[in-house]
């Protein structure tokens, strides 16, 4: 279904709910430049970095996109999603389930979330929501069940440090989402209705968070303007 979320007026604070599920891949491709691409990066690197039978967790899973795709890539690999979206996982188990993939999925908050080991974890554009106070913990949390030698892939939207050159950003960020079909209405109405509720780092705060948490090499591998992929490695 194409997104059209936020056409109308906001009724209510902003959440994953069942309207927003059930639109979130078009949302997503729409919303997020070179997603599908940065998706297939991101199975290129877990599959040059992991050995047969890899575990693979993906913290905020969303509708499975991703884990279908490794799956597609990969069918040694032994795949798990998290998210505390109902509405989500259901696409998610009816995507996974369409295409035979086998993959155990969790309806939990980060926060609240009992981790155990995997050689990978993800977090696509997930970290953002997770409040500044408890993102450090999550971290940590993710550091300590990677088995050595594992690494853990982040997507997030960024800031600039600079007001003058983040101003710029924005106005590019927008500019693409108006190619991208969105009014300038839709791109205010989800700028409001994300305030406070998606909060980003800046480049050299999301680098530190992960050292701070024990990760010995931390590499940028995709930029565009204020997206931004990283690969973090235990042990390297």
């Amino acid at each position: 279904m194409k997104d059209e979320i936020f056409k109308k007026p906001l009724e209510k604070q902003f959440e994953f709910d069942k309207s927003v599920a059930s639109v979130f891949d078009d949302m997503v491709s729409r919303s997020v430049p070179f997603y599908t691409q940065n998706l297939k990066l991101i199975v290129e690197l877990i599959d040059h970095f992991t050995p047969q039978n890899a575990k693979i967790c993906d913290l905020g899973c969303s509708t499975a996109t991703l884990l279908l795709a490794l799956y597609e890539k990969r069918k040694d690999l032994l795949l798990s999603g998290v998210d505390d979206a109902k509405a989500m996982l259901e696409i998610a188990k009816s995507k996974c389930q369409a295409f035979g993939a086998k993959v155990e999925f969790y309806q939990k908050n980060l926060d609240d979330f009992e981790f155990f080991t995997n050689d990978v974890f993800i977090a696509t554009y997930t970290m953002q929501f997770i409040r500044p106070p408890k993102r450090q913990e999550v971290i940590n949390k993710i550091y300590k069940n990677l088995n050595k030698g594992g690494i853990f892939i982040m997507s997030e939207k960024i800031l600039y440090e600079d007001a003058k050159i983040s101003k710029k950003m924005i106005e590019i960020y927008e500019n693409y989402k108006q190619d991208q079909g969105y009014s300038k209405l839709e791109i205010a109405t989800k700028r409001e209705a994300l305030e406070n509720i998606l909060i980003p780092y800046t480049q050299n705060e999301n680098i530190t968070m992960l050292k701070k948490a024990g990760f010995s090499k931390v590499e940028s591998v995709f930029q565009w303007i204020n997206f931004q992929s990283f690969i973090a490695f235990k042990n390297y």
